[in-house]
């Protein structure tokens, strides 16, 4: 479903407002302070940014694959913290329900998670699981219409403020690969969850991570994500909810990268060297030029992409091919800034500087680029073979 345009262009003007307003001033607090005001994050319940894609039955705002990517452009011209504080409950924390999850589970949780009541977390990484998502270790053994969950979970976004993990787990351990796993919904205040302390990161500062440990943690059967009756199919919902997740984040840093561009392009005008503004060497508008052009490039295979998704075609492929663009993109943009800025650009206190450090992630999780490369080939060779 979609919003009306002038419903759209409301939330798209109040998300630029609330973004350069409010969230862009307390930039460098958060990054000194690593934390979100709860101010803030309550503002953000008030503007329904937790509940952006999940269905307006349900509470949220219901947006599609192309509104979703507007939003997110605009909340990419502010520092990544932000976004993930709100980003589990629109994509990986929330989407495996949307898509998979029964009458009784969306009703119970989807709501919550649309108002911004609950934070969702995704958990799927592991110690020895990253890339290879699918040789799931974390063990889900049956007893009576229950299982029993042990393992660890590692680098889970928001697993501290989280209060519903979706976690997957080998629920058949005769199967290798991405058969046998299954997805639960976990409240995590069920006994035998505990958390690792928060990891200190490169950027992103503001938006936390830590391990979650399951040690003979009880799930209902019933917790399944689409019941008792999709046991083994969890990896199947894992990579559908990474397919919108993937174009999100790709349109994220085509908003970083407008950033970027709009802070470089103003300092080349103010900066001055050899008696002139600097923007008038050849050398900078050149990399203003690179930056611009491919920036224009990925923020127009996001919304092709989008309109796929939108259309229900198949989009694994798109997904990939966006997400491995955009993000290297972005650190590129980041670079050239950064030199555009000389060395001020490697000063705390520029903007670049901490985008530079934010968006390098962007090339690692959700997929490294290195796997993306290896989905679009794989995409390739089947289309041509059959």
């Amino acid at each position: 479903m979609s919003l009306d345009q002038d419903t759209l262009q409301q939330l798209l003007d109040t998300t630029r407002r609330f973004v350069r307003n409010r969230l862009m001033p307390l930039e460098e607090q958060v990054a000194s302070t690593d934390q979100i005001p709860e101010s803030v994050i309550s503002e953000m319940r008030e503007l329904g940014l937790f509940g952006l894609t999940i269905p307006e039955e349900y509470g949220g705002l219901g947006l599609n694959t192309e509104e979703e990517c507007k939003v997110a452009i605009e909340l990419g011209y502010t520092s990544a913290a932000f976004r993930s504080v709100i980003g589990t409950n629109n994509g990986i924390g929330s989407q495996g329900l949307v898509m998979d999850g029964t009458d009784d589970q969306k009703e119970n949780y989807l709501p919550r998670l649309a108002s911004g009541e609950i934070i969702g977390s995704f958990a799927l990484t592991e110690p020895n699981v990253g890339s290879d998502s699918a040789n799931v270790q974390t063990k889900a053994e049956k007893d009576g219409d229950s299982y029993i969950l042990n393992g660890t979970k590692r680098w889970i976004t928001n697993a501290n403020i989280a209060n519903l993990f979706t976690v997957f787990a080998r629920t058949d351990q005769s199967q290798k690969g991405s058969s046998g796993v299954s997805a639960f919904l976990i409240d995590a205040n069920t006994p035998g969850i505990s958390l690792s302390s928060k990891y200190k990161k490169m950027g992103q500062q503001g938006a936390h991570v830590c391990d979650v440990i399951f040690d003979n943690c009880r799930v209902p059967e019933v917790n399944i994500i689409g019941g008792p009756n999709n046991v083994n199919n969890g990896f199947k919902t894992a990579m559908k909810t990474l397919d919108r997740g993937r174009i999100h984040i790709s349109a994220f840093a085509v908003g970083c990268a407008k950033r970027l561009i709009e802070v470089s392009t103003q300092f080349s005008l103010e900066r001055e060297q050899f008696g002139q503004s600097i923007s008038n060497f050849q050398m900078i508008q050149a990399m203003l030029a690179e930056s611009q052009t491919e920036c224009y490039a990925a923020e127009t295979m996001v919304f092709d992409a989008a309109q796929r998704r939108d259309r229900g075609e198949k989009v694994n492929l798109h997904a990939s091919c966006c997400k491995l663009y955009a993000s290297e993109m972005v650190g590129r943009v980041a670079d050239r800034a950064v030199q555009i800025h000389g060395g001020a650009g490697y000063m705390d206190e520029y903007v670049v500087s901490r985008f530079y450090r934010d968006v390098r992630l962007f090339r690692i999780y959700e997929g490294t680029s290195e796997i993306q490369k290896t989905i679009i080939a794989r995409n390739l060779l089947k289309q041509a073979r059959d």
